[in-house]
């Protein structure tokens, strides 16, 4: 392979170098096009073909259906490790040692306290304020209660803001989920792990013991690893542009949960459910609504099906499938909604129209459904896909800041109008 390309603009030849990651992935460096070729720039809407930083975090291949977390496949990790060693391989590049988990455990755990002043926050707002503003709004006023901005050449500095989030994080989800449906707003206890403390805080009930269900554990604990980090997206690449101003690691978190936020991307396993509910409105006939799905003049969208960057399959899917099965099988939860899930699996697994698009239930689908079988309210979700998203970010702001990069600042194609004079107001 040639070690350039060559642009040609108005006769004129440019030589770009070529930039070849450690998977092989090729891209055309063209930061000096702007200066050498007079003003030209690229245009990608979306920047769907543009790389806007060499990352170590995270490779996918869409293509080939593999995720792999600095180099481990999501496969392994999901089986042997648990959510907190996931989190330190992400943000710290390695998987802990014994003691160094020992450690990030405890003192994640002594940073699981909010100041009480952030109930009177919670209190402000309505109980229909929807739970995805709150927590972008609670993560950002954590800002206010630790003013000082971390240090990012000092690795003291940098962990205790990273263990701080870890520890608090998990408060403000379940706090706005507990405001919602009126109740006490709890902690967790330092005696029990970070997964089994996130499920206690959510659903323990002040007259009423909380018992853990081992499969509910393992099941979340899968959930927030795959959801852990996937590359340069919507929130993800908003985590790190908002980061490139120096803005504080609370602040970019925030405006990372607000990307997060849209039907579009974190907002998908939401869909689903929503889907599945008119769906049951309508008489519960997954086969019309299959029929539905394949006749292309129809406006319906199967929601939860096909992936945007998975063009064969969502590796994740199949980890988290088995998890859901558990799930409703331990459960024996009743639910015409969970049933009609199920039908709709099993039709789009075994129907080849579904089969021969790759059109297969991706993580958002099973995701849904665990959730919903958990008693967790469907406006929720995309909180519980944060939660999990939280160490992606982390890392990527962590990365961002260390290699130093420019502030973010893409162009555009002016195709407004050309220079005009100014028509006083009383000749218009």
């Amino acid at each position: 392979m040639s070690d350039k390309a060559t642009i040609e603009i108005d006769g004129e030849k440019y030589d770009f170098p070529l930039i070849v990651g450690t998977e092989n992935e090729v891209a055309i460096d063209i930061k000096a096009l702007r200066s050498i070729t007079g003003g030209a720039i690229t245009i990608d809407p979306g920047f769907k073909n543009t790389g806007s930083c060499e990352s170590a975090i995270t490779f996918l291949d869409g293509e080939k259906g593999i995720l792999r977390y600095r180099g481990y496949a999501i496969e392994e990790l999901a089986e042997k490790a648990d959510f907190l060693e996931v989190a330190y391989l992400l943000i710290f590049g390695e998987l802990p040692t014994k003691e160094q988990n020992e450690k990030f455990h405890a003192d994640i755990k002594a940073e699981a306290v909010v100041d009480e002043d952030v109930k009177k926050i919670i209190d402000a707002f309505p109980k229909s304020a929807h739970p995805m503003g709150v927590i972008a709004s609670l993560t950002s006023a954590l800002t206010a209660f630790n003013p000082s901005s971390v240090n990012v050449n000092s690795e003291e500095d940098m962990y205790r803001a990273i263990v701080k989030i870890l520890g608090k994080f998990p408060v403000l989800v379940a706090w706005t989920m507990r405001k919602k449906q009126g109740l006490p707003l709890n902690y967790g206890s330092d005696s029990i792990g970070y997964v089994e403390n996130i499920l206690k805080m959510m659903f323990e009930k002040p007259n009423h013991t909380y018992e853990q269900n081992p499969i509910l554990v393992n099941a979340l604990d899968k959930l927030l690893i795959l959801h852990a980090d996937h590359e340069q997206n919507c929130s993800t690449s908003t985590v790190r542009i908002v980061g490139s101003s120096h803005a504080g690691l609370f602040a970019s978190l925030s405006a990372g949960i607000s990307a997060l936020w849209g039907p579009l991307h974190g907002g998908a396993n939401q869909a689903v459910l929503e889907m599945l509910e008119g769906i049951k409105q309508d008489g519960g006939d997954t086969k019309k609504y299959m029929a539905k799905a394949k006749d292309k003049d129809d406006p319906f969208r199967l929601m939860g099906f096909g992936h945007r960057v998975y063009k064969n399959f969502d590796p994740r899917a199949k980890i988290i499938k088995k998890a859901a099965d558990e799930v409703l099988g331990d459960l024996g939860v009743t639910d015409p909604v969970l049933d009609i899930a199920k039908g709709l699996a099993e039709e789009a697994l075994s129907d080849d129209y579904f089969v021969q698009r790759k059109l297969y239930p991706n993580v958002d689908f099973y995701s849904g459904i665990i959730y919903r079988a958990m008693g967790i309210p469907v406006e929720m979700f995309t909180v519980m896909f944060a939660l999990g998203r939280l160490p992606g970010w982390i890392a990527q702001w962590r990365e961002m800041r260390l290699r130093k990069e420019p502030i973010g600042r893409p162009r555009q194609v002016y195709i407004g109008e050309t220079y005009r004079p100014f028509v006083n107001l009383e000749d218009r």
